[in-house]
This record gives structure tokens, sequence and C-alpha cells, in this order.
């Protein structure tokens, strides 16, 4: 017999690891959901996200105190003593003060740029590639997934690729403080590694002010606002975190998590393989099944209701983007991928309205540069035999493999 909503605690880590059966609980008991003890109200319907998205007045995205996470421990908070304080900019700003912020952002994220960069990602793509194709078995996450966005978004900071390993775990250090679950020696670790982080980039950023460069840091270093000012060092850092991990976190997640359900579900990979120009949709189907940013925050700005619900100002609303992409009113057969799928880009992975995903093209660019590239090369990819548990990363934020050993042949 099937779970009724009551039956789930959606912070049991079980339920976060595998939560698609609550989706659907949700989608069809209770779209509009208040979480049981709490005063986060958890949206769950495709129609029901886009309409919050669009009313920033009503759901603010002021919910910077929830990507600092709960309140510090004395030994955490005496670790942010050394850094730079959190502030609004980007994804935790409403309109009007957030066009300020992202105008910076969309030049560098602009149409032309990103078709430029083209030939240059898959030129990267290749080199991963290369270092892995003859040992005929890798971890998939470390040896691609990770790396190709990392590189990629590295590059246009202008920072060296030499220092993927300390990127990947600030950026990780962010995602997990950003998902909520984190033991009291994880807590101690992610601010270690955010306050290196801002020390890290504080540098860098005095060093482009003295002595401009063609990347992104430099950019952002020295372009002013408001009337005339150059931004503090902490909208700087802000903006460089946001870029660092949604940079590369969704996008790593993404190309492992669709990788996996290609290797699983041979009549959908053999489709791509026989005909190449349906990538480009099986990309969107990926992001769709996948949804890396499987929901975000926003705070109730005054008493309201949604589908009938009374919601309290100063509740909390969790848009549960992975369910919407998962909706039966939207999508035929929602469970099943279908990479030929007509409507596959009526997914909201990267969110809607004025906080859609700056880097949308550049995480699609990557993503289908990515599988082109890994079809053109490796054949009769397989998972290594008790190497692979499948699990992700516990977050309630983010959803993203921890790991995924390959076997393959050169083709």
């Amino acid at each position: 017999m099937s779970k009724s909503v009551a039956d789930y605690d959606f912070f049991d880590p079980e339920v976060i690891e595998c939560p698609f059966d609550f989706y659907k609980a949700l989608r069809e008991e209770a779209p509009v959901y208040q979480l049981p003890g709490t005063d986060i109200f958890m949206v769950s319907k495709h129609s029901d996200i886009k309409q919050a998205l669009k009313d920033t007045t009503t759901f603010s995205s002021d919910f910077k105190h929830l990507l600092q996470g709960p309140e510090p421990s004395p030994a955490a908070a005496k670790i942010y003593e050394d850094g730079y304080d959190q502030v609004d900019t980007l994804l935790t700003m409403d309109p009007p003060r957030h066009k300020v912020y992202r105008s910076l952002i969309n030049k560098v994220f602009s149409a032309k740029r990103v078709e430029k960069m083209h030939a240059y990602i898959e030129q990267i793509a290749e080199e991963l590639i290369d270092e892995f194709i003859d040992k005929g078995e890798c971890e998939f996450i470390k040896a691609f997934a990770t790396p190709l966005p990392v590189y990629v978004i590295a590059d246009q900071l202008g920072v060296p690729r030499s220092d993927l390993e300390k990127f990947k775990s600030w950026s990780d250090a962010f995602a997990s403080r950003l998902g909520g679950m984190v033991t009291d020696e994880e807590e101690i670790e992610n601010a270690r590694l955010i306050v290196e982080y801002q020390q890290y980039m504080a540098e860098v950023v005095q060093d482009r002010r003295a002595s401009p460069q063609d990347d992104m840091i430099s950019d952002l270093a020295n372009s002013t606002i408001d009337d005339g000012r150059l931004m503090t060092m902490e909208e700087v850092l802000s903006m460089i975190q946001q870029l660092l991990v949604a940079g590369n976190e969704t996008t790593t997640s993404a190309i492992a998590g669709g990788m996996l359900s290609l290797i699983q579900l041979s009549d959908q990979l053999q489709i791509l393989l026989d005909d190449p120009a349906v990538i480009e949709n099986a990309v969107e189907e990926i992001l769709r099944l996948e949804t890396p940013s499987a929901g975000l925050w926003r705070v109730v700005t005054c008493d309201t209701q949604i589908q009938g619900v009374e919601i309290p100002k100063d509740s909390l609303l969790m848009l549960r983007y992975a369910s919407a992409n998962r909706d039966e009113e939207v999508f035929d057969e929602p469970e099943t991928m279908d990479v030929c799928r007509r409507n596959a880009d009526d997914h909201i992975a990267f969110g809607q309205g004025v906080h859609f995903c700056p880097g949308a093209m550049l995480g699609r660019k990557e993503m289908n540069v990515a599988f082109h590239k890994l079809l053109q090369r490796l054949t009769n990819v397989q998972l290594v035999a008790g190497k692979n548990d499948l699990t992700h990363w516990p977050n309630v934020v983010l959803r993203g493999l921890k790991e995924l050993h390959i076997t393959f042949d050169r083709k």
C-alpha cells in the first residue's frame, strides 16, 4: 500500500536520498504542505512554483540567514571571525536592488560569449577524456564531471586550474552549509574552508584592482555600482562565491546523473548513439529528471495563500523544483526518461523569472559538449560491480551523486 504524505519525514536521510514517492504523494494529496512542527510550507506543483517565482513582493528571496545555515557553534563562530561577513547580492536580493548585481553578471554569460566558448569547452573535454581513456575504468565524477565545469569557471574567473581541489572543496563547503544537514565536525571544517576561500579570493581581488586582467574577477573587482562606488570586498566575495558554486556543483551533478541514467537505460543511450542531434534535447530531459538544484527558499512577506492554504507572514516556502519537474499535469509518464520528450525544456531546473540562473546557457553548453564527446569516444560503458552504492550527498537544496565508478572501451 502506498504511503500518504503524513507517513514521510522530509528531513529523514532516507527521504532526502530518494524523495520521489514523497513528491508524488505531495502533488496528489497536499500540493502546498506545511512540514509538521515547522514554519516551512513545501510547494510541489509546477504551476504553483512558477506563480510564486513571479511574485517577488509576496515571496522574497531575502533568505540570507538560511544560506548561512543554523546559528554557528562557538567553535565555528570563532573561525568565522577571521573572515568576511555574508552580504546580499544575487541569490538573496529582491528587485529592484537585485538588478544592480544581476546586470554585472548578465554580460559575462551572454549568448554570444557562451557560443564563442564552444571550441574551448570541447578542448577541455577532450583533454580530460585523454587522461583516463586508456585505463578502461575511472571514477567518473572525479575524472570528468567535476573538472570540466570547474576548469571552465576557474578560467573565466581568472584563477589557476592547479587549484582545482581547493575550488572544489570550497564549493562543497558552501553547498554543505546551504544544505543544513551537517555534523558538528563538518560544520567546523566548512567554516575553516569558507574562511580559507575568503582570504584567498580577497588577495586575488586586491591584485586585480591593482593590475586588472581579462577575467571575471577583474571585471567584478573594478565594476562600479550605485553612485559610482566600487563594490565592497564582501560584495565581490559574495558574487564570486555564487559563481563558483553555481558554476560547478549543479553542472557536475547533472552530468554525473545523466551518465548514470544512460548507462542504466540502454535504449535511451542507443537513441543518442544513433542520432547525436538528439543530445540537445536529452540534456533538457536530464535536467528535468536530475534537477540538481532540487529546491530553493522564499520568505513570505505578508499573510497569503496558495491553492487555498493559508500561509502566515514570515513563513518559509520551499519551492521544490525536483517535484515540479515530475508533475503529471505537465509531463507524460514523468518518472520515465525519454530523451525525445517533446516538452522536456518545460522544466524549471534553472528557476524562473528575475532569479533565472544566469549561467543556464553555459551549463547547457557544458552538458552538450560533455555528452557529445563522451559518446564519440567511449563505448560499452558500464557500472563497476561492487564499487557503486549510487547514494547522493545529504542536502535539502542540492542533489548530487557522491561517486560513479564506470568501465568502458575506447571507441
